[in-house]
């Protein structure tokens, strides 16, 4: 696989590159610029060849290539009865919410996080609360575990965690999760984990699937991922959840067919292809995806003054920290008008966000070259 290749988007109905003007390098939503893996790619021109696209169910092989992807990967050992499939995992989390917590409940957040994080509980007639991480000077997150407590104490009933985080790149060691989750348990806090990127991990981390911590706490636990952010297949709308307790999958699926829908014919195919044969073309994305992080890391430290980054444990996005620019405007308007960059706005992601903005280094390393050297052309010209 050539992740220098430079591939041209524009005019492909890309969220990514259209949203901005053709004079903007879009460096923002977690969308990469690289081709998916061939065997996806020749799984979809098979099942096009056939030329009926029907309503579809799990293609033969599918779950079992779930199955040894977890175990191999993620060393937990999950069973063909505890998976479902959802069309997106936002509408996954939104969807747990609905099934599992009343209205007026209070649903749990860390932030900075995922914007839809923070609309879904309103969204629901439900209550958000927020547990802040702590940012500490370096740049690195902790959580604030007595403030998580006092917040599971208030009445939480059901809590939304992150992991690997977005957007502050954090991988929870297993003590950080067995701590919430006691926490969780003590107070009958219902856990729904989003592991959506939990296949984009750098050296030295390891991701801790939350429900393989205990069977207590996968009695408790609904966790959500998909092959989208691992393969660079977004668009095709399917996704996975594992829900272990029997009664919890029944809450789930009782409502689903009827607000939710199914994952597409072609999602289905592509997941499966991507599960079965895509590894090798992910071992290689995870060295160039490191190598870009590492880039962006010293880049940000040498390069741009002002801005600083803490070392993402995962993901493939950067959280920079432009609160020491003085800038008159946001650094989101500031980098896009004077360096012609679309980044994320870090306000975005909740009152923690704010003087921050995220960046995709997900893309050709050339691209990320000229995004940082445009950003550090802006900054030179900064009185």
């Amino acid at each position: 696989m050539n992740f220098d290749q430079i591939i041209e988007r524009r005019g492909t109905d890309s969220i990514k590159w259209n949203y901005y003007d053709e004079d903007v390098l879009p460096l923002w939503i977690a969308d990469m610029d690289f081709r998916s893996p061939e065997p996806v790619i020749n799984a979809l021109h098979e099942r096009v060849e056939h030329g009926i696209f029907g309503y579809g169910c799990p293609p033969e092989g599918l779950m079992d290539a779930i199955i040894s992807h977890l175990g191999d990967r993620q060393n937990w050992r999950v069973t063909e009865e505890d998976i479902s499939f959802i069309s997106g995992v936002v509408m996954g989390f939104n969807h747990a919410i609905y099934s599992l917590t009343q209205p007026g409940d209070k649903v749990l957040i860390q932030t900075p996080v995922y914007p839809p994080f923070l609309m879904a509980p309103g969204l629901a007639g439900r209550e958000r609360v927020e547990n802040e991480l702590v940012h500490s000077e370096d740049g690195h997150y902790e959580i604030d575990f007595d403030d998580f407590e006092g917040q599971c104490a208030s009445g939480v009933k059901l809590f939304i965690l992150c992991n690997p985080h977005n957007p502050v790149g954090r991988v929870f060691k297993r003590e950080e999760l067995t701590r919430m989750a006691e926490i969780c348990l003590r107070y009958g806090v219902t856990i729904c984990s989003d592991e959506i990127h939990a296949d984009l991990i750098f050296s030295g981390c390891q991701h801790i699937p939350t429900a393989s911590l205990s069977q207590e706490v996968s009695d408790i636990t609904v966790t959500y991922f998909a092959p989208s952010k691992t393969f660079n297949i977004a668009g095709f709308s399917t996704s996975v959840y594992i829900a272990q307790n029997e009664d919890m999958r029944k809450a789930l699926s009782k409502s689903m067919p009827m607000l939710l829908g199914h994952p597409n014919i072609l999602g289905l195919y592509a997941a499966r292809a991507a599960y079965q044969l895509g590894r090798p073309w992910l071992d290689e994305l995870l060295h160039y995806l490191e190598s870009n992080r590492d880039y962006l890391v010293e880049t940000v430290k040498n390069k741009l003054p002002g801005v600083k980054i803490w070392k993402p444990q995962g993901t493939y996005l950067g959280w920079l920290d432009c609160r020491d620019l003085g800038l008159e405007t946001s650094p989101h308007l500031f980098f896009l008008e004077k360096a012609k960059v679309g980044l994320n706005k870090g306000e975005n992601f909740g009152k923690p966000g704010r003087g921050f903005v995220r960046l995709n280094f997900g893309c050709p390393r050339a691209l990320l070259e000229e995004g940082l050297d445009r950003m550090k052309a802006a900054l030179s010209k900064v009185s």
